[in-house]
């Protein structure tokens, strides 16, 4: 069974339609990548997920629950966690107040320090950074700070969209295998990925998205192969 389905959604920004009806769905210890050009409405779609955009019709079910425009707050407490493009780490605070920050419904300090660790067991930059304003660090340490924020919850779907934007190939490479670990620990994961080949290689299936419908869909593998996404996206 999906432990998250989309069904029919319809997302608008005031009159213009940016979901036209999107259904997808993601099996429990998935990863399910989600591809097309810049404005298909990929962002969109995990913003109606986690609240951040407004679904106007359709419904969308987390853990046979129907979570359809719960308040951000509420899906991350379900266990749904969202990074969001760009990274959006609290600049002026440091490493270890972003990671707290990720924590804020956590109750005991021992717990917190325990998340912390595994986030350093991940991310072993980001204990050698600890005391660092978040703002000061290259691309790629901003983005694995963004990462280890969401785990800090513990999320059951973790939502990554365009991780690896702006990030040199080697920190890239780093992104994709801490993508995979945390998968193989049982981290659902939901991907937007600017890379299509590399997304769609580390992805058990893909969904195609152009102009807010869901065109195309398949495994990974699949989806490589096809022309038509070569064309497209791989070449």
């Amino acid at each position: 069974m999906p432990i998250l389905q989309l069904n029919n959604i319809e997302t608008y920004y005031g009159a213009i339609q940016a979901l036209k009806g999107i259904s997808m769905d993601v099996g429990k210890g998935e990863i399910v990548t989600l591809i097309g050009s810049n404005g298909a409405g990929k962002s969109t779609t995990l913003k109606s997920i986690s609240g951040l955009a407004k679904v106007k019709n359709g419904s969308i079910i987390y853990k046979d629950k129907d979570i359809t425009n719960r308040p951000p707050h509420e899906t991350t407490l379900l266990g749904l966690a969202h990074v969001p493009e760009g990274r959006r780490i609290f600049a002026q605070l440091t490493v270890k107040e972003n990671l707290q920050m990720g924590a804020y419904s956590v109750k005991g300090k021992d717990i917190i320090q325990e998340r912390m660790e595994t986030v350093f067991s991940y991310f072993p930059r980001l204990k050698e950074r600890l005391n660092q304003k978040g703002g000061t660090m290259s691309g790629g340490e901003q983005q694995m700070l963004a990462i280890g924020r969401a785990l800090m919850m513990q999320p059951e779907v973790l939502m990554l969209d365009e991780p690896s934007m702006g990030l040199a190939p080697i920190i890239v490479e780093q992104i994709f295998e801490i993508i995979l670990q945390l998968n193989s620990m049982g981290i659902t994961i939901l991907l937007i990925e600017q890379n299509a080949y590399q997304a769609l290689s580390i992805a058990h299936r893909g969904y195609v998205i152009q102009n807010g419908a869901i065109v195309l869909s398949g495994t990974g593998s699949e989806l490589i192969e096809n022309e038509q996404i070569k064309e497209a996206y791989l070449a």
